[in-house]
């Protein structure tokens, strides 16, 4: 059996991959429609975070 480890996304990696600024992903976390972590003070994002965010998202369009 193997686990994946989980990769940790910087906010500005995430902006990237969803296409969206730094104000809307700072307000997905705040409203924790996106989950994340801080590291030493800097605000890590699971790539399964984003994952989820975006499953749910087509979701709710269907």
């Amino acid at each position: 059996m193997t686990t994946a480890t989980p990769v940790l996304l910087t906010v500005p990696e995430v902006m990237a991959l969803l296409k969206v600024g730094r104000t809307k992903v700072y307000d997905l976390i705040r409203t924790r429609r996106l989950t994340s972590l801080k590291v030493d003070g800097c605000r890590r994002i699971p790539d399964k975070a984003v994952h989820d965010f975006i499953t749910a998202q087509i979701g709710e369009a269907a």
